[in-house]
């Protein structure tokens, strides 16, 4: 298959009903930092793009069984897209259905950006950069300090929230000025009992946090919250 015959989910904007005064959870998450987080089935998560132009790295665990996780590729496969918006399920490496986009006011979602570490700093930008703080770094200290069955092996290929990596004619990555703006948010109904694993994208060399990282919101509501 050739780039040009990959497909790309058509952005479909859509807004949420639901009241943050409703909700069981807000959590600001700072510039920069790791966030591990319990998701149950039926839940409801709002990720808020603060000030614009910030990428928010995320995986997902099954809770149950922390061998199921968030797939890249069957997420793909499933959808016929290489990005995430509005009805996008996530999919795991055992073929279910991990979270379903229910709400989206950005447009769109990247997948295949991965986590900024310190060897994609060295390759991309320069040698010095090697130990800049990164989103895999981020990854490792939220597990290290959790008791739950995760650690470096379990990192996989992860979700960019807010964050615009176009595919060029070449079949190339480019990492582009967001498509998000101040107060934009995607909206996640939980499928299973989840671990969110967080990385508030600490990047500063690429335009995927406007050279600026800044903070997120993360917003939860139960299964029978609504809107009155």
């Amino acid at each position: 298959m050739t780039t040009a015959s990959i497909p790309s989910s058509v952005a479909c904007l859509q807004e949420s009903a639901l009241d943050p005064a409703h909700a069981v959870l807000r959590h600001r998450q700072p510039a920069g930092e790791p966030w591990l987080a319990e998701i149950g089935a039926g839940q409801t998560v709002r990720i808020v793009d603060l000030e614009g132009n910030q990428a928010a790295d995320v995986l997902f665990y099954n809770r149950r069984d922390v061998a199921e996780h968030y797939s890249a590729s069957d997420t793909l496969l499933r959808q016929g897209g290489i990005y995430l918006t509005t009805g996008s399920v996530l999919v795991s490496n055992e073929g279910r259905p991990m979270l379903t986009i229910v709400a989206d006011t950005c447009g769109r979602h990247d997948t295949l950006g991965g986590a900024c570490a310190a060897e994609s700093n060295t390759v991309r930008y320069a040698l010095q950069k090697k130990f800049m703080h990164s989103c895999r770094d981020n990854f490792l200290t939220a597990l290290v300090h959790a008791d739950i069955g995760l650690d470096q092996r379990d990192l996989v290929p992860n979700v960019n929230f807010f964050m615009n990596v176009p595919v060029t004619p070449e079949g190339g990555l480019q990492f582009a000025d967001g498509i998000s703006g101040p107060g934009k948010y995607v909206e996640l109904r939980a499928e299973m009992d989840l671990w969110m694993l967080v990385s508030n994208c600490p990047q500063l060399n690429n335009p995927c946090n406007a050279y600026n990282p800044t903070p997120v919101e993360f917003i939860v509501w139960d299964e029978a919250a609504d809107a009155a």
